[in-house]
């Protein structure tokens, strides 16, 4: 696919780069190789009731970890990384830092659906037995963080008893959700989303503009 052929053409190039650069060899014979234009394809979203039926159907033993962690994935539009790496001392008041790609930190504001799950599941958490990783935010049933694999396997699970398994959701996908809703439903615009989700330009922010369908509907 073209998205194969642009990761290793990028780490051809990368590597003889480097090579260039620790003088191993004198000319990089990568330089004149074309780096092929990525496609660029829509992003997969569940819709406002959709996501709220995520929310009605969860079933778990551990039902306010697993509402409060979609709840922030439907909510702030963090990765998966993120989420994970959450810990008490990142909350303050109605914000909490988030740190992104190349430790990058951001403030994100909670709305009141949030504040209210964070404090439910707090509260459950604060009854759990040898806790471990006592600063970590999501922790297993036996005290540890968890796993960026072991939140999968939740979304997943929660996906397939809201029914919404087989069309290719993923946590990834839930923070385009959030971004999507922000959009068409919190009249956020490009700049404020961009501070939001932590991208690095606007240009990667703007592929949720695409998604609007109702006003390209409007407007035809």
């Amino acid at each position: 696919s073209r998205a194969t052929n642009c990761r290793k053409v990028s780490s051809i190039k990368g590597f003889f780069r480097y090579l260039t650069k620790m003088g191993k060899i004198s000319d990089d014979p990568s330089k004149e190789l074309d780096l092929p234009k990525p496609a660029r394809s829509l992003p997969k979203y569940l819709s406002l009731e959709e996501s709220l039926e995520l929310l009605k159907d969860i079933q778990s033993d551990f039902y306010e970890r697993e509402y409060c962690m979609l709840t922030l994935f439907l909510n702030c539009g963090m990765r998966l990384s993120e989420l994970v790496s959450i810990n008490l001392s990142d909350f303050k008041d109605d914000t909490i830092r988030i740190t992104g790609k190349g430790s990058k930190q951001r403030l994100v504001y909670l709305n009141p659906a949030c504040v209210d799950a964070v404090k439910q599941y707090l509260a459950a958490r604060a009854k759990l037995e040898n806790l471990k990783d006592k600063q970590a935010l999501f922790v297993s049933r036996t005290g540890r963080r968890l796993s960026p694999r072991r939140v999968e396997q939740i979304v997943s699970h929660q996906l397939k008893c809201a029914g919404l398994d087989g069309y290719g959701y993923s946590p990834h996908k839930l923070r385009h959700t959030a971004a999507t809703l922000m959009y068409r439903h919190g009249q956020a615009d490009m700049l404020t989303l961009k501070e939001i989700l932590g991208h690095e330009h606007v240009s990667t922010t703007e592929i949720y503009t695409h998604l609007d369908t109702k006003k390209l509907h409007d407007v035809v």
